[in-house]
């Protein structure tokens, strides 16, 4: 009985040691692990654009009736320009009471009711962007709350793969300089971790461009620029040596 512990005590042990082979076989011992970045710059192919109608009255039925005629007023002027009516979405609509006097909510007497309506308009065409400012303030809208460029998903993935190809060539510089000077042979690739992204251009509450466009009704289309775009991406390369 001795002797068969003593020999399924030996057989445990050399399993493990069989195991520890394994593991330390699979793991380099020798890595170099670098950073790279890469960024290249797009122009935006797409534009959306946030409009209200904000309406007051002292009696909540007439502003929101007011306000429902100014918006579907607003709708069908922009799907008269053009803009596919799948490409406009209604984001938010509130009634806010207005009270008399600055106790706010604490004052016991309401004074007039403001009715908002907001649309958020997709377009494809960023040229667009200040004839349809202009078209929906024409129509009605008296708020302009956010203007926003951003990448179709197609230029954003053309865009995201020449910023990553940038990053790893720049990462891989590095790993061979590092090489190099330690008098060492990079054999591969152990690992590689990726990051990409980009930040739309936004500008909020284009306040001004209502009174622009609305006092301009047969001039020259509200000018808007885009400006360009950055993409970057980063990468962290860990590199097998001898």
């Amino acid at each position: 009985m001795q002797k068969t512990r003593i020999a399924v005590c030996a057989l445990v042990l050399f399993a493990m040691a069989m195991i520890g082979c394994v593991a330390a076989a699979d793991t380099p011992d020798h890595i170099i692990t670098v950073s790279g970045s890469g960024s290249v710059t797009g122009t935006p192919d797409r534009v959306t654009i946030s409009f209200s109608v904000q309406t007051e009255n002292s009696d909540v039925k007439i502003a929101q009736a007011s306000n429902s005629l100014a918006m579907n007023n607003v709708i069908d002027a922009l799907a008269a320009a053009g803009v596919p009516r799948d490409q406009m979405k209604t984001t938010d609509y509130t009634i806010t009471p207005v009270y008399q006097d600055d106790k706010g909510v604490f004052s016991s007497k309401v004074k007039t009711y403001q009715v908002t309506n907001s649309l958020r308009v997709t377009l494809k065409d960023t040229n667009q962007t200040g004839q349809i400012i202009d078209t929906a303030v024409n129509a009605g809208a008296n708020q302009v709350d956010s203007i926003q460029f951003m990448l179709s998903d197609a230029q954003a993935l053309a865009l995201r793969n020449q910023a990553l190809t940038k990053a790893v060539t720049n990462a891989r510089a590095d790993a061979d300089t590092v090489a190099a000077a330690l008098n060492v042979t990079i054999t591969g690739t152990n690992t590689a971790d990726i990051s990409q992204g980009y930040t739309p251009v936004v500008y909020n509450r284009y306040d001004n461009l209502v009174m622009e466009a609305g006092s301009a009704k047969a001039a020259a289309s509200t000018p808007i620029q885009s400006g360009d775009i950055t993409v970057t991406a980063q990468v962290t390369i860990t590199y097998n040596i001898r």
